[in-house]
């Protein structure tokens, strides 16, 4: 019932009236972001969603597109903008993704969507991370975030799954609000973003 109805019906209402209380922020952080990037504000990737079924994830872009001479992007650390650094930094760049919660591609809570490269690496028991919404946040990110293990993070993730409800959401929710402020977790070992999964060792 709350899987299938009501988390919908939650989700759908909470992304509608999220954007229209921070539409001044999303115009002004739109605008700056436009400037820093060569107008080219956010940033869109194919990411897998519930059932493994792919959509399109929109985020502010907190990176320029600059290259070295061999003409390959440079490290994502040198690629980060000011302007970006405080949006990641304030998480404004997961904002856009209400606009995803919206199309029903994705829920508040849930496991973060990954890349679609780190599907084939999955063993059985991480596939299941996929059962459900993926989420802008989740239950590994309010217990780590990028400072966690891959292995924490699927393991959060499975957890997640399992005991999904209107209670554990409404904590990640709130624990979430809590880590923002503080700025908690935002990177993994001093890296600008979290180091890829390679797969299971």
């Amino acid at each position: 019932m709350y899987e299938s109805i009501l988390k919908p019906f939650l989700d759908f209402l909470a992304a509608l009236l999220g954007l229209l209380l921070l539409s001044p922020i999303f115009i002004i952080v739109t605008l700056l972001l436009a400037i820093a990037n060569a107008g080219k504000p956010f940033f869109f990737q194919k990411r897998p969603g519930q059932y493994e079924h792919t959509f399109r994830i929109i985020k502010f872009k907190t990176m320029n597109d600059k290259r070295g001479e061999d003409g390959q992007l440079l490290p994502d650390s040198d690629r980060l903008t000011a302007v970006g650094k405080f949006v990641r930094k304030t998480s404004l760049d997961e904002v856009p993704q209400l606009i995803n919660v919206l199309k029903g591609d994705m829920s508040l809570v849930g496991p973060r969507p990954l890349l679609p490269e780190y599907l084939p690496l999955y063993d059985e028991e991480q596939k299941k991370r996929h059962q459900v919404k993926p989420g802008i946040t989740g239950w590994a990110q309010v217990n780590g975030r990028n400072a966690l293990s891959w292995k924490g993070k699927f393991e959060k993730d499975v957890e997640y799954v399992r005991n999904q409800s209107f209670v554990l959401d409404v904590k990640i929710l709130f624990l979430t609000l809590k880590k923002v402020v503080k700025s908690e977790g935002i990177n993994q070992g001093g890296q600008a973003t979290a180091q890829k999964f390679e797969g299971n060792d």
